[in-house]
């Protein structure tokens, strides 16, 4: 079974090619990273337009690769949400109509559940069931997955997301756009121990989080009458360091709840070179493992929409065959079911 996806939740535009048998066979993004980047972030309407620009191209690109046709494939799966509703539009109205030119099913595909599937594409994938913690964009969250679309709410963000809390605090910093990638790199030049940072929720007893005090107590730092330029990457190191603190006391946490051997990291933050190291010594002396999605499937992209959309139709989905514009901008993972 081959699937074609398409990725246009925010300000990535991935098409991608899976096929059930062979693996992975192409794919092809485009980073709106300088469109934006003279705004400070994303502009909705601008990433809505380039990925009215670049979809074509990058559809024929990822097929010439594949060396395929249309004709070929056997679905298209695109991102329904959650996302930017312009930018989901553009994907789902141009998926549905290749499939609908094709003869083809369209499967909307949830994607948080890209992000969380998508380390089974590695070289040395996990199994299920594993604890997740998906750590993409607006989104923290602790899950129990005991299979695709088995997914069970351990604990969330209540506020401010780990992301969220790395572009914001970047912002403080003066760095530019993206900030999370900048403030994890220049935390990399600094040395923590200069700040005495909050640890939100820490000692919460239960596995939810909490950064938006994080957030404010850098807030509360740089705009001290004795607050030091000089010393912004120290404040960094601090920063990420309350971060990772948390990240990692929680998904141990899990793992001690669920009493199950494998983590999984998965979404963008999930990239930090800072988090994985901690991690991967933290899970390895509890007898435990941890798996990441390669480096390039961390961010968006349309490698894991095609994987996720064909996981769902290998294990049953039975896509809606009336053609239609599906997507849902705020989209719950617990609203998924189980296919079939």
């Amino acid at each position: 079974m081959k699937v074609i996806g398409i990725e246009t939740s925010c300000d990535e535009t991935g098409v991608a090619i899976y096929d059930t048998t062979v693996g992975m066979v192409s794919q092809s993004l485009h980073s709106q990273i300088d469109l934006h980047a003279v705004y400070g972030g994303v502009v909705p309407e601008l990433a809505s337009r380039d990925h009215i620009r670049r979809l074509p191209a990058l559809i024929r690109q990822a097929l010439k690769d594949a060396g395929a046709s249309m004709a070929d494939m056997d679905a298209v799966a695109y991102t329904a949400g959650p996302g930017l509703a312009g930018a989901l539009l553009v994907g789902a109205s141009v998926a549905e109509s290749m499939a609908l030119a094709a003869g083809i099913p369209a499967l909307p595909v949830h994607h948080l559940e890209g992000h969380l599937l998508s380390p089974l594409l590695a070289a040395d994938p996990p199994t299920f069931p594993f604890v997740a913690l998906l750590v993409s964009g607006g989104h923290t969250q602790l899950m129990a997955v005991t299979g695709v679309g088995a997914y069970a709410l351990l604990g969330e963000s209540l506020d401010d997301a780990a992301g969220e809390a790395f572009d914001k605090t970047a912002k403080l910093l003066g760095l530019g756009y993206p900030g999370g990638p900048q403030l994890a790199a220049l935390a990399e030049q600094g040395a923590a121990g200069r700040y005495r940072l909050p640890r939100p929720m820490l000692h919460s007893g239960d596995l939810d989080f909490s950064f938006s005090g994080l957030k404010t107590a850098v807030l509360n730092v740089v705009t001290a009458a004795d607050w030091q330029s000089s010393h912004a990457a120290d404040l960094a190191a601090d920063f990420q360091q309350a971060v990772i603190d948390v990240l990692c006391a929680k998904a141990l946490a899990a793992l001690k709840h669920t009493g199950l051997k494998s983590l999984v990291v998965a979404g963008g933050v999930g990239a930090n070179r800072a988090l994985r190291a901690r991690l991967d010594q933290a899970v390895r002396k509890r007898g435990a493992r941890v798996y990441y999605p390669e480096p390039a499937l961390c961010t968006d992209n349309g490698a894991m929409i095609a994987f996720a959309g064909a996981q769902r139709l290998v294990a049953g989905e039975r896509p809606n065959s009336s053609p239609g514009i599906r997507i849902r901008p705020r989209w719950p993972l617990m609203d998924l079911s189980v296919p079939g």
